[in-house]
């Protein structure tokens, strides 16, 4: 049984996004937790591209009508993506972050949100943070933006949203987990919108609250307020999330604030500036800055450009209207991937894995 957890491990690790080892093997507990026996064996002959359930079993030697069975209910725990094909359900690997992880809302107690911060504060980063492209992109507030300078709808949290056809919320799954083990922050637990661009996407979705373009700006808008920052997939077309993040749960933020993994997540391409003739000095900026990028060494707030990430959350603590966001050089702003295709192809080089492998 561990052997078969193990095959699975190593399956998700071939994922572009990773899922290292552990020297203790608490991953093999989680997956343990998550996936049956039977779903392990299943999940670890699967590859990220759809195929039917008849494909699959001809891989793991099981009747075609147990594995759709096991596969439907694999789907309905949020462990693979399952979608309607030409010839029925077709069904893909997911990776465990972002993906399987992300979709156990409703399974996240107390025993697995301590087993996956053993996780997390064991691999430290390790190769799910530490390899480029980053799996996440800081996007600005667009209120700190100046009125006039070039904005491209990818950089635009709103533009993202108004760009789908179908919205909802969820509960933030980092939080959820740090509030299980006695930690987090008293940030809104609902705060992570989904996008779709089919109308009705999450009607019968149990992890996702179906709302309205309207609602879901004003997601974003309560976001801004409370200082958590927009995040992304680090990639320039067809969005399908909007993370509202604090440094002190999200298990990406975290990777910067607590591991000091500088490719943790991607910057926005701008980065906070003062204007010292207005800066009151007061220190505004420095509690809601969640990078530690402001201080105020002689009445004037100074950046640390090594530290911003141009998310934009101090510019509306300032009460002065002394800090604004300006464009980075383009020499400083790495190429962004245009898909999650390319994404994946370049996560993969970076990696040294055959991409052909897991499609």
């Amino acid at each position: 049984m561990e052997e078969t957890y193990r095959q699975l491990a190593r399956r998700l690790d071939a994922v572009p996004n990773g899922f290292p080892a552990t020297a203790t093997g608490v991953e093999l507990q989680i997956l343990a937790r998550l996936f049956t026996p039977q779903e392990a064996a299943l999940a670890a002959r699967m590859r990220l591209l759809y195929e039917p359930a008849e494909a699959i079993a001809a891989r793991v030697g099981m009747a075609a009508k147990e594995a759709r069975r096991t596969l439907k209910e694999m789907a309905r725990k949020g462990l693979i993506r399952a979608r309607r094909g030409e010839g029925g359900l077709v069904f893909a690997l997911l990776p465990f972050v972002v993906g399987i992880y992300e979709e156990q809302l409703g399974r996240m107690d107390a025993e697995l949100a301590t087993l996956m911060e053993e996780y997390f504060r064991e691999i430290g980063g390790r190769t799910i943070l530490d390899t480029e492209p980053p799996i996440h992109r800081v996007v600005p507030v667009q209120e700190a933006i100046p009125t006039g300078l070039e904005i491209f709808p990818h950089e635009q949290a709103a533009a993202i949203v108004e760009s789908a056809r179908s919205w909802g919320v969820r509960e933030c799954i980092c939080r959820k987990q740090q509030r299980l083990i006695g930690r987090g922050c008293k940030a809104p637990l609902e705060s992570c919108l989904i996008l779709a661009p089919v109308e009705g996407a999450f009607e019968h979705d149990e992890r996702t609250r179906p709302i309205t373009r309207e609602e879901a700006l004003q997601v974003l808008r309560r976001a801004e307020e409370t200082g958590l920052v927009h995040t992304t997939g680090n990639f320039r077309d067809r969005h399908y999330y909007i993370c509202n993040c604090c440094p002190c749960c999200c298990a990406v933020l975290r990777g910067l604030t607590e591991f000091a993994v500088p490719t943790a997540v991607a910057r926005s391409g701008f980065r906070s500036v003062v204007d010292p003739e207005a800066c009151l000095g007061c220190g505004a900026c420095l509690e809601r800055c969640p990078f530690g990028a402001l201080s105020v060494p002689e009445d004037i707030a100074i950046v640390d450009g090594n530290r911003c990430l141009g998310c934009g959350v101090c510019v509306s603590a300032c009460p002065a209207g002394a800090l604004r966001l300006e464009r980075l050089p383009p020499s400083e702003i790495p190429p962004l991937p245009t898909n999650i295709q390319e994404w994946m192809l370049l996560r993969a080089q970076a990696r040294g894995l055959r991409i052909e492998d897991i499609l």
